[in-house]
């Protein structure tokens, strides 16, 4: 499994990812899995941008995405 995260994206730019996706056959749960953390504030590090953590269980798949939307 291989792991890929973008940051400072919105929720809906990464919604439009994951349907990109899906449209070219990939499958949620089999080739690839994601969460979506929101822009939040600790106290201890101050503010903590969004982030979106895509996982992939099939190396050729992380590679393809990491070109096309890293």
């Amino acid at each position: 499994m291989v792991q890929i995260t973008i940051e400072n994206r919105s929720a809906d730019s990464v919604m439009n990812i994951v349907r990109q996706l899906r449209q070219q056959g990939w499958v949620q749960g089999v080739d690839f899995d994601f969460a979506f953390h929101q822009r939040r504030w600790d106290e201890m590090v101050g503010d903590v941008p969004s982030h979106t953590v895509f996982k992939f269980y099939k190396e050729h798949y992380a590679t393809f995405f990491a070109l096309k939307y890293s």
